[in-house]
């Protein structure tokens, strides 16, 4: 919250990298929130009109808001005992990187898009196809592939797409398997904490054979 967006793209700007683009990979929030606010600059449109426009009213997800309000969509969110409320998570200036709110509906019928890109609306397909495609392969025998969006790990059947993060008070899991047509949306208003069983069962649960 202390970092507005013109502090975040300040520091962008300060930053000297370390290596040359494309010959190291490391997951990062900040990567994210740099490229929401480009692709903002580029369109010069506001990230939350972007993101409306080009992804949100396209699906039809209007159990979806992109900061705390008094839409409803924002469950209270809970510390490590799950008891313990924590205030709403002020992205501040990483909105690209973790401020959506949404019903499990609606990350449902988002999740239900990549599985059937074809059946999405027609100028969203090539943008759901694109968001498969391998973009580095790392890990024991380079089994592990990210693309631009998901984390993709090999099964009996196919690939299997997911993606996973939490805040204060929240954690989420979403992903998906075209071979076997399933997707899952677990949501926890919990904090995480060590050896927590919530990721590791929803990724159990996606990755289990039929």
């Amino acid at each position: 919250a202390r970092f507005p967006a013109a502090r975040v793209v300040d520091a962008f700007l300060r930053h000297r990298p370390r290596h040359r683009p494309g010959t190291r990979w490391r997951y990062s929030n900040y990567g994210v929130a740099v490229l929401g606010h480009a692709l903002a600059a580029a369109t010069r449109t506001p990230w939350e009109d972007l993101l409306t426009g080009q992804v949100l009213r396209p699906l039809g997800l209007n159990g979806t808001t992109l900061r705390a309000d008094d839409s409803g969509f924002d469950a209270p969110g809970h510390g490590k005992d799950g008891e313990s409320p924590v205030p709403p998570f002020d992205a501040g200036g990483f909105q690209a990187a973790g401020a959506v709110r949404a019903t499990p509906h609606d990350l449902l019928t988002f999740i239900e898009a990549h599985l059937d890109p074809d059946g999405a609306p027609s100028q969203l397909a090539a943008a759901l196809r694109a968001v498969r495609r391998p973009v580095l392969r790392r890990g024991i025998g380079h089994r592990h592939v990210h693309t631009i969006a998901w984390f993709c790990h090999p099964t009996g059947g196919g690939p299997m797409y997911f993606h996973s993060g939490a805040t204060l008070g929240q954690q989420a899991f979403l992903g998906f398997r075209p071979d076997t047509g399933t997707a899952l949306a677990a949501l926890c208003t919990r904090r995480f904490r060590a050896h927590d069983p919530f990721l590791a069962t929803a990724y159990a649960l996606l990755a289990e054979e039929e």
